[in-house]
C-alpha cells in the first residue's frame, strides 16, 4: 500500500492583529471623548439637581409666608371678634346687674311671703304634730291589742298542741296496747296450734304404735299358732312314719 504524504500547513499571519494596532489610537480619543461627555453630562445632573432642590425651597418659603399671611388673618378676625364679644359681654352684664335688682327686689317680696308661709307652716306642723302623736297613740292601742290577741291566739295554739300531742300519745299507746294484746292473742292461738298439733300427732303415733303392736302380738300369734301346727304335722308325719315301718299294710285312709 502507498503511504499518504503529510499535507503541510502553512503558518500565516492573521491580519487582524496588524489592524488593532492602527485602530488602538482612535479608539484612545473615542473614549476620551465618551468620558468627556459623561463628566459633562454629570455635572449637568447635579446642577439639575442643585436647581431643583432651590425651587423646593422657594415653594416652601412661598407656603411659609402665605401659611402666615392667613395665620395673621386669623389672627385679626379673632381680636375684633373678641372686642365684640367683650362689648356684647359688657352689654349683658349691664342687663344682668338690671335683672339683678328686679330679682332683688322679687326675693325681698318672696322673703316677706316666705316668712308668712313659714309662720303658717310652723302652725301646720304643729297641729300636724298633734294629730301625729293622737294617731301613734291609737296605733300603740291598736298594737297593745293586736300583742294581746297574738299572745292569746298563741296560747290557745299551745293548748290545743298540747292536747293533740297528748292525744296523739294516748292514741299512741292505746295502739301499742291493742297490738301487744292482739300479738299475745296471735302467740296464745299459734301456741294453742302447734299444742294441739303436737297432741293430735301424739294421739295419732299412740294409735299408730297401738296398731303397730296389735300387728307384733298377732303375727306372733299367727307365728306361734303355725308353728304349733306345723308340729303337730311334723308329730303325725313321724307317728305314721313310724306306724308304716312296724305295718306296712296300713293305708293312707287311716292317716288321714
Amino acid at each position: 500500500m502507498k503511504k499518504k504524504k503529510k499535507k503541510k500547513k502553512n503558518h500565516k499571519k492573521k491580519p487582524d492583529a496588524q489592524i488593532s494596532l492602527v485602530k488602538m489610537p482612535n479608539t484612545l480619543n473615542t473614549l476620551s471623548k465618551f468620558y468627556i461627555k459623561y463628566k459633562k453630562h454629570r455635572e449637568a445632573g447635579k446642577l439639575k439637581e442643585i436647581k431643583l432642590k432651590e425651587r423646593e425651597e422657594l415653594k416652601r418659603i412661598i407656603q411659609e409666608k402665605k401659611e402666615l399671611m392667613l395665620r395673621e388673618d386669623k389672627i385679626l378676625k379673632e381680636e375684633k371678634k373678641l372686642k365684640a364679644n367683650e362689648e356684647e359681654i359688657k352689654l349683658k352684664n349691664k342687663e344682668l346687674k338690671l335683672k339683678e335688682e328686679e330679682q332683688r327686689k322679687k326675693d325681698e317680696y318672696l322673703t316677706l311671703k316666705d316668712e308668712d308661709l313659714r309662720r303658717k307652716d310652723t302652725e301646720q306642723v304643729q297641729r300636724d304634730k298633734e294629730q301625729k302623736l293622737n294617731k301613734e297613740e291609737l296605733m300603740r292601742k291598736n298594737v297593745d291589742l293586736k300583742v294581746r290577741e297574738e299572745e292569746q291566739k298563741l296560747k290557745e295554739q299551745k293548748e290545743q298542741r298540747v292536747k293533740r300531742k297528748e292525744q296523739k300519745i294516748k292514741n299512741e299507746k292505746d295502739k301499742i296496747l291493742k297490738l301487744d294484746e292482739m300479738q299475745k292473742i296471735k302467740e296464745w292461738e299459734e301456741k294453742f296450734d302447734i299444742e294441739k298439733k303436737l297432741k293430735e300427732r301424739k294421739e295419732l303415733l299412740k294409735d299408730e304404735q297401738l296398731l303397730e303392736d296389735e300387728q307384733l302380738r298377732r303375727a306372733e300369734k299367727e307365728n306361734k299358732l303355725k308353728n304349733l301346727v306345723d308340729d303337730k304335722i311334723y308329730e303325725e308325719k313321724e307317728i305314721y312314719s313310724e306306724k308304716s315301718t312296724d305295718d306296712p299294710k296300713t293305708s293312707k285312709t287311716d292317716l288321714n
